[in-house]
């Protein structure tokens, strides 16, 4: 039986559909981190971290895929993680051991954050994380992030 495995459109697609029907975004969430995970091979860690409403804020660990334990709490000025947070930008690091910022698993080699903004305010991220190192690449940039846009709309939609 022949390997199919779906692209990043066809991910995006089936998304779009769950998004019409999940009854809350932490569903969503759960079923967008197992499907990543499951499809694909080099990402070995697929989580969203949610903003934390304390003082100072934090990330806190939320729905996730893979085959290690992640940081439970972030604060802001920590980690990859926090560094999107407070940038409000991608970050996508490819050689992890080298960067003094990450936080979590010596077997991770690459990890991308994307932050999911809601007007203007980071509300959460989702993290992609590789045993491999330059695992990520523009295509896979703009597929998270796509993925993190999609929550936010979900997210913003159920708000109002």
């Amino acid at each position: 039986m022949p390997s199919t495995m779906p692209g990043f459109n066809d991910l995006l697609k089936e998304f779009e559909k769950m998004s019409l029907s999940a009854p809350a975004v932490d569903i969503l969430m759960i079923q967008m981190s197992h499907r990543i995970h499951e499809a694909m091979a080099r990402y070995n860690w697929v989580g969203f971290y949610l903003m934390e409403n304390s003082i100072p804020p934090a990330l806190v660990v939320g729905p996730y895929a893979g085959s290690f334990v992640p940081c439970a709490r972030i604060p802001l000025d920590q980690g990859l993680c926090g560094a999107a947070a407070t940038t409000k930008k991608t970050v996508v690091v490819n050689n992890v051991p080298a960067d003094p910022r990450y936080l979590g698993s010596e077997m991770v080699k690459s990890n991308l954050v994307t932050p999911i903004i809601i007007k203007s305010r980071v509300v959460a991220e989702i993290d992609v994380e590789s045993y491999f190192a330059n695992t990520f690449q523009k295509a896979d940039q703009e597929f998270i992030e796509a993925c993190a846009a999609l929550v936010g709309r979900y997210m913003e939609k159920k708000a109002s």
